[in-house]
């Protein structure tokens, strides 16, 4: 078997290629049947992310020009132009790889966990097309378990390096009781979209998101169960919020420290936490200063994230080397399927050996022959046919002079103790 890992990711090819070869899920279950059917593959799984395009393949032969041939065409790109930006893995570094990929190792991001969720999406769709065979199948189901297993034994994913993860990790240190407090987001850009999803999956009480255009606040709520409100009702709603956190691009300040007083005697003191992701500030400074405000800049969640960059650093060298260890565990497998036919050609022809022996014994009881003298029988025949490949090869390797193929012969079956063969 040969197995090949191709493809392209953030850190060879800027967006402008990446976006050219990436594959719409809806359009992969045919793209993998075409790769099986013209880039000389037996098996194949596609991962198609923003960040990565990656074919994982089963080749019919050692050549991987027909898979390279294959992505350029797919795409209505030439091969010329595609392959400055791609990689290459075989065997054990395509094993490795794809271990790294799953366990957030190559991420853009040290140690994210979503893409695990995606691998297993490219395991599913290659399942559901029918392009699996054992070498895939074996290999996914352990990228998995090691992939699980760098998660369980290190701390690559335990500690925030986004600022948007970071927040919420932050509020979540602060309010144990999440699915009881209420979260005001100002803003409706990707990183209050990133706060968002993280608020959600953490288990938010309530969401409310405030933003200068209406619709886009009501487009981004509707997708985590929140409600949306225009800038100029934030006053009215403020007091309702344990947390905000605020990231928009507007140049003068979204609230300023009178009104978050008068809403801090509205709440009668309960703490209310803070994060001031936008540059220019939208939250006063001065808000720092009032009792019961725990208010956090971007600047601040930098220095947390840095810290927090180095653990996990720190997790993904302990990651490198469970990966080492697995790399061999899944070859030590893969080497074994190479001795699977000769394995089977072998017991065959024993069960051959012995059928034949058996009817012949058969009629001479039937003959009416003695039946010690019928066991003798068989037991002679089954043993010279059994033995006979080896003693041949051994005489054969003697008169040659060939004493590494002897010594093969010798420690195949186990002949160290010296006694001849029959």
């Amino acid at each position: 078997m040969s197995l090949l890992a191709l493809g392209l990711n953030h850190q060879t090819a800027p967006i402008g290629v990446r976006e050219r070869v990436t594959f719409a899920p809806d359009r992969l279950h045919p793209a993998l049947q075409d790769l099986q059917e013209h880039g000389g593959v037996y098996e194949a799984a596609i991962l198609s992310t923003c960040n990565r395009t990656e074919l994982y393949c089963g080749l019919k032969d050692d050549d991987s020009q027909r898979v390279v041939e294959w992505l350029g065409d797919y795409h209505t790109l030439r091969t010329a132009d595609l392959r400055p930006y791609l990689y290459q893995h075989a065997e054990g570094r395509a094993v490795r790889h794809i271990l790294r990929v799953a366990s957030g190792l190559d991420s853009l991001v040290l140690g994210e966990p979503q893409i695990l969720g995606q691998v297993k999406m490219a395991y599913r769709a290659a399942n559901h097309a029918g392009t699996l065979g054992a070498l895939l199948e074996r290999l996914f189901q352990h990228t998995f378990a090691v992939a699980k297993q760098v998660r369980t034994d290190t701390r690559i994913g335990a500690s925030p390096v986004s600022v948007a993860f970071a927040a919420v990790g932050l509020a979540k240190q602060i309010f144990a009781d999440l699915p009881h407090r209420t979260a005001l987001l100002i803003g409706a850009g990707d990183t209050i979209e990133l706060v968002a999803r993280h608020l959600h999956e953490s288990g938010i009480g309530r969401l409310v998101v405030a933003n200068r255009t209406l619709e886009r606040a009501h487009t981004l709520a509707a997708s985590f169960a929140g409600y949306a409100i225009a800038l100029e009702e934030i006053a009215l709603h403020l007091g309702e919020a344990d947390m905000v956190i605020a990231s928009t691009a507007n140049p003068g300040l979204m609230l300023e420290a009178p009104l978050v007083r008068r809403c801090l005697k509205q709440r009668r003191h309960q703490p209310m936490f803070m994060v001031d992701l936008a540059v220019p500030r939208d939250i006063d400074p001065a808000v720092a200063d009032l009792d019961d405000v725990y208010l956090y800049t971007v600047d601040d969640l930098k220095d947390i994230i840095q810290e927090n960059l180095r653990s996990r650093q720190a997790a993904a060298r302990q990651a490198e080397e469970i990966i080492d260890s697995q790399v061999e565990h899944f070859m030590a497998w893969l080497r074994t399927q190479d001795s699977v036919e000769s394995i089977r050609t072998l017991r065959q022809r024993a069960e051959v050996a012995r059928d034949d022996a058996l009817a012949r014994a058969r009629r001479q009881l039937a003959q009416g022959k003695d039946p010690a003298e019928v066991l003798n029988f068989l037991a002679n025949t089954l043993t010279n046919k059994l033995i006979h490949p080896p003693c041949a090869g051994l005489r054969e390797a003697a008169a040659q002079g060939d004493l590494a193929m002897l010594a093969l012969i010798q420690n195949l079956y186990r002949l160290h103790d010296g006694k001849p063969c029959p």
